[in-house]
């Protein structure tokens, strides 16, 4: 078990990410479901100042507005841009398809938060990334599960040495998740990987870099059958030493065998985090981080919120913090999303043309 006495052992990280800077006040451009549920609410937990919201449904906008004391609201970015703090950070949180839109319309310079994916396809993404060079935007990308209180506080374990080597990374989800509730979904020819298990993937980019291979299949369900593939296996490899796996299905309806897990393994301990949003979306239930020395128990690692929304603090604050000029890393940039996106574009080209057929035999 963990000695409560150890005075080596990381401890839970606080919330508050204001007190090293003045944040700059952040301009909202969309205001659907996940700005509701999670931008918002960790802005406000966060106490990062949001100045307007910006939504071509003016009325829904208005709702959201009242509802988070949120002072102006606008239906485009030209109305929006006379009224706003010249020096604002934008969040872009609308659908992958509509970003190479909505960078144009920003102020050459600006400071800007992209919601993920960085596109919908390889192509796509290096476009947004030409673009905001010749903007000349601060810009990030919105892969957020890097800051999750689980997954900061197990890279500290790591850090501390406490795994040891660590030479074995598992994602495992099968949960049900009801792709109705994102109507654009219905329609669009990418799906599991690019708008979910891409967190998974960017989350292994920022314990072990890029992989020298990726190898992947994705599937249907005949339970979602007029869905593109909502099951996908996907392996990251780096060495003959590291094994990554990345395991998706989203149409489990058996909750008390439901999983939503990342666990690795070192030479020395493991570590298991649980992703409690994806059980019971969009309700969700606690994530929780676990602790187990080679050779023994077990124990629960305190760790204080959930990923939604407490790790959207994280990909905004880092941000906030590099603009502000106290950080000299700005670990989401858009350069480094391409390669997230490189590697996902990968998994779909190896679900398409990899695999090979059982040999024939005399």
């Amino acid at each position: 078990m963990i000695p409560e006495t150890s005075t080596s052992l990381p401890q839970p990280m606080g919330d508050d990410l204001t007190h090293q800077f003045e944040p700059r006040s952040i301009v909202s451009i969309g205001a659907g479901g996940i700005v509701h549920d999670s931008h918002l609410p960790a802005y406000r937990k966060a106490r990062f100042p949001v100045a307007a919201l910006i939504d071509q449904d003016r009325t829904k906008a208005d709702v959201l507005a009242a509802e988070f004391s949120i002072p102006k609201t606008f239906g485009s970015i030209a109305d929006a841009l006379p009224h706003v703090p010249r020096e604002c950070i934008f969040d872009v949180a609308v659908p992958a398809s509509a970003i190479r839109k909505v960078l144009p319309q920003l102020p050459d310079g600006s400071a800007v938060l992209i919601q993920k994916p960085m596109g919908e396809t390889l192509a796509e993404a290096v476009a947004i990334e030409q673009l905001c060079r010749d903007k000349g935007l601060t810009a990030a990308v919105n892969f957020q599960l890097r800051w999750a209180p689980v997954m900061r506080m197990a890279r500290q374990y790591a850090k501390a040495g406490l795994l040891g080597d660590v030479h074995e990374m598992e994602v495992h989800v099968s949960v049900h998740m009801p792709w109705e509730l994102w109507s654009f979904m219905k329609t669009i020819p990418r799906l599991e990987i690019l708008y979910h298990s891409i967190h998974y993937v960017d989350l292994v980019r920022a314990w072990f870099g890029n992989p020298r291979r990726v190898l992947a299949k994705t599937m249907r369900n005949p339970l979602s059958a007029s869905l593109a593939a909502t099951r996908s296996v996907i392996v990251m490899e780096y060495d003959d030493w590291k094994r990554v796996t990345i395991s998706a299905n989203h149409a489990h309806r058996y909750p008390s065998t439901q999983r939503s897990q990342v666990q690795w393994e070192g030479t020395e301990g493991a570590l298991e985090a649980i992703m409690g949003v994806n059980l019971d979306y969009p309700t969700g239930k606690p994530d929780r981080l676990r602790y187990a020395r080679l050779g023994e128990e077990w124990a629960t690692v305190p760790t204080e919120g959930n990923w939604f929304p407490d790790a959207f603090m994280g990909s905004m604050g880092s941000l906030q913090a590099y603009v502000a000029g106290v950080a000299s890393e700005l670990p989401t940039r858009v350069s480094d999303a391409l390669d997230t996106m490189r590697t996902v574009e990968a998994a779909y080209l190896s679900s398409q043309l990899d695999g090979q057929p059982l040999p024939e035999v005399a």
